[in-house]
């Protein structure tokens, strides 16, 4: 297979480019730097501009697969208006690059996989949110109904597109992880404000399984939320990585603490959702990590 990747060079995409490369799959990763080190040996950086085709489009004719997961990341820097404004075009630009290259392609792929987050539902009580449910509507939310809404044109011409709402993912090369786990390397760890809000998350081996099975399968279309079936309070979630860090839960923070440090970026740890993958379930995709106490001691020890 031949795939084009937009956003190779973040989190996910380093680690999804190497899953195709150990399968034997062709890879050209689209990269503002070309020089960059980001990228896994062995797959072919192409120039881009990050908000046009120019450049890659002719790629496209020759490719079987578009996978989009470009976008500035939330988690680094307060959300001023002009980094909101940021965070937008970045994933809308990608996204209306992407459908003119495949609007010029007289060949196009037969798949494109895109990028959201589970940020699209807003936060949420205990009820549990799928596939179905509605978009909040909190800044989140209009990121991510954007995103999907920038690639939708490719679908009237014939090609089949993945949306993909991924959870909180978890690893310790980068991430929420290593910052949830800093104040308890620290012996700080606490619940932070209430402790009861929904953490969704899954295991990067999970999500680059995921993503590579909805890559593949030709009957998937659509939405897919991509977390853990078994999603835990914040509260019981530190309780876990506690227990697996050998450290302990005691030091509350308070969620004004986090309000006056982060400001609205501080939603991203006080607030949450109950998500389930209920799609991935129905067509029997199997997680190699149900369990958090698993999934952490996996990355951990």
């Amino acid at each position: 297979m031949r795939v084009i990747i937009l956003g190779g060079t973040g989190l996910i995409g380093q680690e999804f480019t190497t899953a195709l490369l150990n399968e034997g799959h062709q890879v050209w990763v689209l990269s503002r730097n070309p020089q960059t080190r980001q990228v896994p040996t062995g797959a072919a950086v192409v120039s881009w501009d990050g908000h046009t085709s120019q450049g890659w489009e002719g790629l496209v004719e020759l490719s079987d697969a578009v996978v989009n997961l470009a976008g500035e990341n939330l988690g680094e820097g307060r959300w001023s208006k002009t980094r909101k404004e940021r965070i937008r075009s970045s994933r809308t630009d990608a996204g209306l690059a992407v459908v003119s290259a495949f609007q010029a392609a007289s060949r196009k792929p037969k798949v494109l996989l895109q990028a959201s987050a589970i940020g699209f539902y807003g936060a949420s009580d205990d009820r549990g949110l799928n596939e179905e449910s509605v978009a909040g509507n909190e800044f989140q939310s209009s990121i991510c109904l954007d995103w999907e809404a920038s690639t939708q044109a490719v679908e009237n011409m014939g090609v089949r597109r993945v949306i993909i709402r991924t959870g909180l993912v978890l690893t310790a090369k980068g991430g929420v992880l290593p910052r949830l786990m800093l104040p308890f390397r620290l012996f700080l760890g606490g619940p932070l404000g209430s402790g009861q809000q929904w953490y969704s998350w899954i295991a990067m081996q999970d999500e680059i399984r995921a993503m590579m099975y909805l890559l593949k399968n030709e009957q998937s279309a659509g939405v897919y939320n991509l977390t853990s079936p078994e999603p835990l309070k914040m509260a019981d979630f530190g309780k876990v990585l506690a227990t697996v860090m050998h450290r302990p839960y005691w030091l509350p923070v308070p969620a004004f603490a986090l309000r006056a440090l982060l400001g609205e970026m501080s939603l991203l740890v006080l607030s949450g959702q109950k998500v389930v993958p209920q799609k991935l379930l129905r067509e029997g995709f199997q997680f190699q990590f149900s369990s958090l106490k698993a999934a952490l001691e996996n990355i951990l020890h």
